[in-house]
């Protein structure tokens, strides 16, 4: 087994996800996922839907199941419409040195309010051994083995909670007796799910470093100020990519102002004042947020980015997808596009095309899997031209049902 300082610096790993009953997610399941995984498909066929999935259970263990579950209209609007039984999150996940460790969430709604029907933690011991449930909870009853590697002869206590809507996982795992779900909780409690804005991104927060970028963007003053302080040799990194995407950037500046505030501020080569981010335009502060999120020195387990291709040039998209890529280094991306170019950068293992079905229920396919497309890119195609060509099937932004098509015959040039 490897040592405790191997597995911080080796991050946890998403491997797999289902999801029942989340709005149009009547049953979806993604196998096999990849360090960086891109949804493609077009509008109304799910992907913002998925990307809030990994939001509601981030907020959950953040501010509690209630605010995540009144936050999405409780059961009328979260739930499948026509579906029965409770919204089910299943994540299995891996951190170094441990087996795959499966996490199931079931939710459903009582008297107006969200009940946890089940939560459980299980994971197999060696490859023959058969699975072991380690935290099994029902309605805030259940028990749990504590020990970091519980075992199916170790004594599981009962511990009830204090109300059924709480996660027996966020709350054991505040303690140190219970270190997987204390792993798993942090895991969670550290994603960042972004809701980037160009406008947030504009004003003029209190002055004062922080680590991490918020999920709009508006402390990316302070964290400007952070690196400029703590990691000056990062920034000056970011600073240099910057340069290379948008012509004529120096540097960008973040000054406290007399009354407290932080005013951040974008240095043009040839002009000797900078411009207020304010009068800068939404592509420049676009491409910042990004570069400040994909080079963070210490990043977070999981980022969920919604169509990085807003505001920025297609001819910068395929250098942002591998961008986003070398960051899977040190985390774990989800990406939505409707963009060919970024798709041009991407290999087909780490594409899942999303499409509604004919009763209105979110599919899903890798798009490897789809007839042609391997031998496609083999001989050199790039997917953003497949896409565009309707090789993938959803070519056409106005079709939301069908499903993948098969290729037309005879091939394409590369």
């Amino acid at each position: 087994m490897n040592t405790a300082s191997d597995r911080s610096s080796t991050p946890a790993r998403i491997e797999y996800l289902k999801v029942q009953n989340f709005r149009a997610l009547r049953e979806v399941e993604f196998k096999e996922l990849t360090p960086l995984t891109v949804l493609l498909g077009p509008n109304g066929s799910g992907k913002s839907t998925v990307f809030d999935v990994f939001a509601f259970l981030s907020e959950c263990f953040e501010l509690g199941l209630r605010r995540a579950w009144d936050k999405r209209g409780r059961a009328k609007e979260l739930k499948t419409r026509g579906g029965d039984g409770p919204v089910v999150i299943e994540v299995k996940y891996k951190e170094s040195g441990y087996p795959l460790i499966t996490y199931h969430l079931a939710v459903d709604e009582r008297n107006g309010g969200p009940v946890v029907v089940e939560e459980w933690l299980q994971w197999r011991r060696g490859q023959r051994g058969k699975p072991f449930r380690f935290l099994d909870y029902r309605e805030g009853q259940g028990r749990a083995a504590s020990g970091d590697a519980p075992d199916e002869n170790d004594r599981r206590i009962e511990i009830p909670l204090k109300s059924p809507d709480l996660l027996a996982v966020n709350a054991l795992g505040q303690f140190a007796e219970h270190p997987r779900a204390a792993a798993l909780r942090d895991f969670i409690t550290g994603w960042y799910v972004s809701y980037l804005s160009a406008d947030c991104a504009r004003g003029q927060p209190e002055a004062g470093p922080q680590e991490r970028l918020s999920r709009t963007g508006d402390n990316l003053a302070n964290v400007i100020q952070y690196l400029a302080e703590r990691h000056g040799d990062r920034l000056e990194r970011i600073f240099e990519v910057l340069r290379r995407r948008v012509p004529r950037i120096e540097r960008v500046l973040a000054d406290t102002m007399p009354d407290g505030r932080l005013l951040l501020q974008i240095k043009d080569a040839p002009f000797s004042h900078p411009v207020l981010a304010r009068f800068a335009s939404d592509g420049t502060l676009k491409m910042l947020a990004y570069l400040v999120l994909l080079y963070d020195p210490s990043p977070p387990p999981f980022i969920g980015i919604e169509e990085p291709e807003n505001f920025l040039h297609p001819r910068l998209l395929p250098e942002l997808a591998e961008e986003c890529r070398a960051a899977t280094a040190a985390t774990q991306l989800l990406v939505t596009t409707h963009s060919p170019f970024f798709l041009n950068a991407l290999r087909p293992q780490e594409v899942r095309v999303l499409w509604r079905d004919e009763r209105g229920y979110t599919q899903t396919q890798r798009a490897e899997d789809l007839p042609g497309v391997r031998e496609f890119t083999e001989q050199g195609a790039l997917l953003g031209h497949l896409w565009m060509e309707g090789q993938l099937g959803v070519g056409d932004p106005l079709i939301n049902q069908g499903g993948p098509t098969r290729p037309m015959k005879g091939g394409r040039s590369a």
